[in-house]
């Protein structure tokens, strides 16, 4: 989710006129020809560029954001670039302006076979001085920012009999200071995504998370203080993050393979392993760093 204010749904842009006979406009030839995604929070950084890789691939792409000037901004980029593209601006807070984002996808193309559900707020503010309304802010960006495109969604992937994918963090795998609501909202999403797996078994819907590593940014990015002010994100060494193309390579491959889960980064996997198994170090090594490394969180 971008960090500008909300904007309330408006009439979507699109550069594809209503699709003839319930079918999708062709896209390029690749791996997701003929399918449709949805691709929350692409107005620009991880999402932009899933939804660039997917749309060159084949897949005819709803973009997504709040920001009505860069949402403007990457359909144009992507319209020159010869991708079957339309665009919604809707924060995904609002179960009807995800409806009006899903009645974009359908109008234009006729169906929907993919959601990615991208657009998020993160934080950098420690729990004891966090207002109780910018934790609710970051917890419902991650949480609800999630379950109603989903909902607003089920229907078409019902019938299409086809994939989500929540995007997740390593840091839901093991909490990180400085990040109380955003790590509490992408540990909901992953859980959610399991708990569907069961209720929907008979669908044929693929869910999957895929938990995100430390990953360069565009530089306007912002994230939330305790107060509710935006200000840069912490201080990441550039040696541990992957390129945005890289992530979103990464997460086409979790699509096309239907995988349940897929956790980016040595430093993600390394995460696992010891919260899996040493769960007493993995929480030694984090103190031990908010003591040395403290710029890391705040």
């Amino acid at each position: 989710m971008s960090d500008s204010a909300p904007a309330a749904a408006t009439a979507p842009a699109t550069s594809a006129p209503p699709a003839a006979a319930g079918l999708p406009r062709p896209g390029a030839p690749g791996v997701f020809a003929g399918q449709v995604a949805i691709v929350t929070g692409s107005e620009s950084g991880i999402g932009r560029e899933t939804a660039r890789r997917l749309g060159q691939q084949g897949a005819a792409v709803v973009l997504n954001g709040r920001n009505a000037e860069r949402l403007a901004a990457t359909r144009q980029e992507f319209e020159a670039a010869g991708l079957a593209v339309a665009s919604c601006v809707a924060d995904v807070t609002d179960y009807a302006a995800c409806e009006v984002l899903v009645d974009t996808a359908i109008q234009a193309f006729g169906r929907l076979d993919i959601l990615i559900t991208n657009a998020s707020i993160s934080q950098r503010a420690y729990f004891a001085a966090m207002q109780p309304e910018v934790f609710r802010q970051v917890l419902d960006s991650n949480v609800y920012g999630s379950v109603y495109p989903l909902k607003a969604a089920l229907p078409h992937l019902v019938q299409s009999q086809g994939c989500v994918t929540f995007i997740s963090s390593i840091s839901a795998l093991n909490g990180m200071p400085s990040g109380s609501a955003y790590c509490a909202g992408k540990a909901a999403i992953a859980n959610l995504a399991h708990t569907l797996r069961l209720e929907l078994a008979e669908t044929g819907i693929h869910f999957g998370v895929v938990h995100i590593g430390f990953t360069q940014n565009d530089p306007e990015k912002r994230v939330l203080d305790a107060a509710g002010q935006p200000v840069p994100i912490a201080h990441r060494p550039p040696r541990w993050q992957k390129s945005q193309a890289e992530v979103a390579a990464i997460i086409l491959s979790h699509i096309r393979r239907r995988r349940q889960r897929t956790v980016i980064s040595a430093l993600g996997r390394l995460i696992v392993l010891v919260h899996t198994w040493l769960p007493a170090l993995g929480d030694w090594i984090v103190l031990r760093t908010i003591r040395r490394m403290r710029h890391f969180y705040e």
